[in-house]
């Protein structure tokens, strides 16, 4: 079953594209200035040179509006949905000074944020059939998170914790200062943590060995995350675990290993590369000739 993305934020939408205009035309678009008669006026279409899925409708709309208002935006391919080399994701007309002055800053967003989603529809189907989430991480752009993880969305995926505020994740460096690698006193100190958080915060540990999981489990936390483990390890963690947490799998996920590590039963497979890796795809904006 698809799911409808949960929608990106006005707000989060704002922020960034003002910081992106702030970067790219600080003190106007001089080009479009000298050349462009300040009541001319353009309409021009976004087209996809390469397939892909749609992610950034939102954030065309508001990319245009943003240097005017009156300008005319019609999305034209949904959100999440498949799209071919040649198709027209968008047809703007409005000032064409402003028109061209929004160009660049829409553009690297909807090819960054179309190919986010393109990706991970990849992994997502390669899941089919198992009762694995594909999970992004925060290894993101400064300043484009909420952007790029709406973008996951887009392509069915779903979003880890947002921020080092969000949850509790004890990595193995953390661990490596609280017990000094000794695995016995896990328990101790990840029950001693657990009983000051609030009950609706999340609580997840990193384990890179088996010999951790019991005493991981024994301290009552949410989720495990099995780090680079094998696919047959991973298949005795999830027997280990037996449904007393929810089991992640992170580490060594690519497209030619996500199917097999989906298929030995973990809950969600977390995936760097969705937004750390990917490459942008071609949209380009042209103007229509009448």
């Amino acid at each position: 079953m698809t799911l409808e993305p949960i929608p990106l934020a006005p707000a989060a939408i704002r922020r960034v594209i003002e910081n992106a205009y702030a970067e790219d035309a600080p003190s106007g678009d001089l080009t479009s200035l000298l050349l462009i008669p300040a009541d001319a006026r353009a309409t021009a279409e976004l087209r996809a040179r390469e397939a892909g899925v749609m992610s950034g409708g939102p954030v065309i709309t508001a990319g245009f509006l943003m240097h005017d208002d009156a300008a005319e935006v019609s999305l034209l391919v949904p959100e999440s949905a498949s799209f071919d080399a040649g198709a027209v994701l968008a047809r703007v007309s409005g000032n064409a000074r402003t028109l061209l002055t929004a160009e660049r800053v829409v553009l690297n967003l909807v090819q960054r944020m179309s190919a986010i989603a393109q990706l991970t529809s990849q992994y997502v189907a390669l899941t089919e059939g198992t009762a694995a989430r594909i999970v992004d991480t925060r290894k993101t752009t400064p300043g484009l998170r909420e952007l790029e993880r709406y973008a996951v969305r887009c392509g069915g995926g779903r979003n880890h914790r947002f921020s080092l505020s969000d949850a509790v994740m004890a990595k193995d460096n953390h661990l490596a200062v609280l017990t000094g690698g000794d695995a016995s006193k896990l328990t101790s100190v990840l029950r001693s943590a657990r009983e000051r958080l609030g009950h609706t915060t999340h609580f997840e540990v990193e384990v890179d060995s088996l010999e951790q999981i019991p005493f991981v489990l024994d301290a009552g936390v949410d989720t495990i995350m099995l780090d680079n483990f094998t696919v047959e390890e991973l298949r005795e963690g999830v027997a280990l675990i037996g449904g007393r947490a929810l089991v992640e799998a992170s580490g060594g996920v690519n497209l030619s290993t996500v199917a097999d590590i989906a298929a030995t039963g973990v809950d969600v497979i977390s995936v760097g590369a969705l937004t750390h890796s990917v490459s942008n795809l071609d949209i380009g904006l042209d103007v229509v000739i009448s």
